[in-house]
């Protein structure tokens, strides 16, 4: 089984990423899944997505987990019946989950590519990375503000966020691994810690 990498980053939260190389048969060997899971990936017309799907519910069998553990609110957001928060991504042959016993988690899987170039203007101010020349560079470092912006909404878990204006992601360094990022909504500003990892052209981040 392709686990592929596993974060401990303190004593109550672990990241867990999987490198989907198998089929979808493969995937659903071993899996048991509810009637409403089993409805939703027969709806999947995408391999890819059905792929995604099935390991994440690898990716819980490796913490203890089954798919009958994992509700969903009226929002879309994941949690797990004994109260433990998480958050779930997947992203082309990477799939990754956070879990913690005691703090809201959000994470994002991204494949580091060229077309984020042009939505940049639409969720961060651009000209904050026009003095970056290195495309490769510009690419990864957009791909992080993405990924955190992402992370930050799957943590509030609510539709009303905008990424432009309501999550801010303070500049940081490629090389740091790590920064902060706020929600800014309704007169109130919450503060996150965000953490990334580079691996074969994607950018997980992270967010607690």
């Amino acid at each position: 089984m392709p686990l592929y990498k596993t974060i401990t980053v303190n004593k109550t939260t672990k990241v867990l990423i999987w490198k989907i190389e198998e089929s979808c048969n493969e995937l659903n060997t071993n899996v048991l899944l509810s009637n409403k899971s089993q409805i939703r990936l027969n709806s999947m017309k995408s391999q890819l997505h059905q792929r995604g799907f099935l390991s994440v519910r690898h990716l819980l069998k490796e913490v203890g987990y089954s798919d009958a553990d994992l509700v969903y609110n009226e929002f879309g957001k994941p949690h797990l019946k004994d109260g433990k928060h998480i958050s779930i991504t997947h992203s082309f042959t990477f799939s990754g989950i956070v879990i913690s016993d005691d703090k809201i988690v959000g994470i994002d899987i991204e494949k580091q590519r060229d077309k984020i170039l042009k939505i940049a203007h639409k969720f961060t101010q651009v000209e904050e990375y026009k003095t970056i020349t290195n495309h490769d560079a510009l690419v990864r470092k957009l791909t992080v503000v993405w990924g955190g912006k992402e992370s930050l909404y799957k943590i509030y878990g609510k539709k009303k966020l905008l990424f432009l204006h309501h999550i801010y992601i303070k500049d940081f360094k490629l090389c740091d691994k790590k920064t902060t990022g706020e929600i800014r909504y309704n007169d109130k500003i919450s503060p996150y810690k965000i953490h990334f990892l580079e691996f074969e052209g994607f950018t997980c981040t992270y967010a607690y």
